[in-house]
């Protein structure tokens, strides 16, 4: 053994999980479920993330996988589905100080490698020695969960890890895992060029929330229409759908979560934007700016009276994050576009800022059933309208995936410009295009119970010429309910046009 590895006469008990089927996982200070193994969790999506893992561990070499995303977006879910039969140690860093991480390190490097007497290291230098000679004579998984925590109270910690890996774990079949929350950090100090673990990753994973047909896998309950209005309103996010409660209707589960001070999704946003920023107010002020209307960067730097120069600081550090995203029309450079917009991403930002921020005070003073039914079905809708192109451009992707839909595309967005006809700004909702032979898609999304279907086909028909430089070929028209017997009909003889519903987006 290492000259800094001692074997202590007796070891303190692990706050660890039980084996189960023959697995063997040590978890320190931190509990979590997987599917059917643990508490009866249901793991969903990830397919494709999932396949990469295993097609990097079959390779039988040494492995190194960066996986990170914002917190509560199933990244340890994800792992600990992948090493289901897997030798694996699990270990998570706290934020506390640096020997106890190290300690609790070697409390499960005692545990996993059965050292009954247990085992203290004078340093991390040790301890990842002791790894690499472990390394040399089997094959396991490790994980390090919120590496982070870890590496910000030991900045070291990288150039050790990095050593590690080149003069011993390179040689063997390892597969180490590293794992962490904040963006930020992983993306800089774990994949930038600076860091010293730079190129030694062999595979990394930036976890999102989930798309809306995985998400309605975690209401499976609800109906098409219901899974939409709780995507809309809670997001994608695997954490955030196990808080929904099946039988209450959508505004008692808001009520629950964001209505209420001790709700879980209350104060949410506000600590996701802390432990990633050092100037939460000032985010604040432009995602709530984003969220009531503003979505040009001049509007942005008027309501919130921040200068542009320093709002296009923001703007960039929010959509890096996750939280916005910048959109351009339909066609033009993203480098070059002077008319991109922003918008909030992520629903449970979107909607907390949109509808629980202004209503702080009246929520803080135990009135948040009243703050909540001030949101009117109509506010309500309009919101969802907007979450309702999202889902409808997801679903038309996937549909080109499929390889289900009567055109090739390989270009998708939306469009807004001129229209010279009617002497101001028009937009398309949906547009996907085939840039080889010009041929254009459009639709038009609308999440209203009822609205002129004649009317709403022929408008769309008109402004998908002001798309220059395409044919319009096909045209899809979402919408909330299933439209009238008679457009229905009518369409069944225009084979150019295709109507679809929320039940069919579920479908």
């Amino acid at each position: 053994m290492p000259g800094g590895l001692h074997l202590a006469a007796s070891m303190q008990p692990l706050d660890a999980l039980p084996q189960h089927n023959a697995e063997s996982i040590i978890v320190v200070k931190k509990t979590f479920v997987r599917t059917t193994i643990i508490g009866g969790a249901m793991f969903v999506g990830r397919r494709e993330e999932l396949r990469r893992l295993e097609d990097a561990y079959n390779t039988g070499t040494f492995q190194m996988a960066v996986i990170y995303g914002r917190r509560r977006v199933g990244k340890t879910t994800l792992i600990s589905e992948f090493s289901r039969g897997k030798r694996t140690l699990f270990f998570t860093a706290l934020e506390q100080a640096d020997a106890d991480n190290l300690a609790d390190f070697a409390r499960a490097l005692a545990e996993f490698f059965d050292l009954p007497g247990g085992v203290r290291f004078d340093s991390w230098r040790d301890a990842f020695d002791y790894l690499c000679e472990r390394a040399e004579q089997e094959r396991f998984v490790f994980v390090f969960d919120e590496f982070p925590y870890a590496a910000k109270r030991n900045g070291s910690l990288p150039s050790l890890l990095q050593v590690c890996i080149d003069h011993r774990l390179q040689a063997t079949g390892a597969f180490v895992i590293l794992c962490g929350s904040n963006q930020g950090f992983m993306e800089s100090d774990v994949l930038g060029r600076r860091s010293p673990l730079y190129g030694r990753r062999t595979l990394q994973m930036r976890l999102g929330p989930l798309g809306y047909r995985d998400a309605a896998q975690m209401v499976p309950w609800a109906t098409p229409d219901e899974a939409f209005r709780i995507y809309g309103c809670v997001g994608g996010v695997p954490y955030y759908l196990a808080q929904v409660r099946e039988g209450r209707s959508l505004r008692e589960n808001l009520r629950e979560l964001y209505f209420d001070p001790a709700g879980f999704l209350y104060g949410e946003p506000a600590m996701l934007l802390r432990q990633e920023l050092s100037e939460p107010a000032a985010y604040n002020s432009v995602l709530r700016a984003v969220a009531g209307g503003a979505t040009r960067p001049k509007e942005i730097a008027e309501r919130t009276r921040i200068e542009r120069n320093s709002l296009a600081g923001y703007l960039t550090t929010l959509v890096s994050l996750g939280i916005l995203e910048r959109t351009i029309p339909f066609g033009e450079s993203p480098e070059r576009s002077k008319r991109g917009i922003y918008r909030i991403r992520e629903a449970a930002f979107a909607f907390w800022y949109r509808f629980v921020m202004p209503r702080v005070t009246q929520v803080e003073d135990g009135a948040g059933a009243l703050a909540l039914a001030a949101v009117s079905e109509g506010d309500l809708d309009a919101y969802l309208g907007l979450r309702f192109e999202r889902v409808c451009r997801e679903w038309l992707l996937a549909q080109a995936i499929e390889g289900r839909l009567p055109l090739r595309v390989d270009a998708f967005g939306s469009w807004w410009g001129p229209d010279p006809d009617r002497r101001s700004t028009t937009d398309i909702d949906v547009v996907a295009a085939d840039t080889q032979s010009r041929r254009l898609l459009v639709g038009e999304c609308k999440y209203r119970e009822s609205f002129d279907e004649t009317e709403a086909m022929r408008e769309l028909e008109r402004r998908a010429s002001l798309v220059r430089g395409y044919e319009p070929e096909l045209f899809y028209l979402f919408s909330k309910h299933a439209l009238s017997s008679g457009t229905i009909e009518k369409t069944e003889g225009m084979p150019a046009w295709h109507l679809v519903t929320v039940g069919d987006l579920y479908r």
